[in-house]
């Protein structure tokens, strides 16, 4: 299982996950995290918008579930209990 992390370094919704994030036991997980800006040709192919940050949960290359914006540290949480 993986997660990838679509953040901007201009987006304040994306600073405050990073420090959301930091609460949150990934080691079962592989993360991979981009640039919106830096990475634009590796997440072209999740079709990502214009809201920031984009959290895509994959199992085998599939998408299993895709988190957009700003979360609290107990919903995010929740939703990670849901995907394991």
């Amino acid at each position: 299982m993986k997660i990838i992390r679509i953040s901007a370094i201009w987006c304040p919704a994306c600073l405050v996950m990073k420090k959301v994030w930091k609460n949150i036991d990934t080691s079962d997980f592989e993360v991979i995290d981009y640039d919106y800006d830096m990475d634009s040709l590796e997440i072209e192919k999740y079709n990502v918008g214009k809201i920031l940050p984009v959290y895509i949960f994959m199992d085998n290359d599939k998408e299993i579930k895709r988190l957009v914006g700003e979360l609290s540290l107990d919903k995010l949480k929740k939703e990670i209990e849901e995907i394991v």
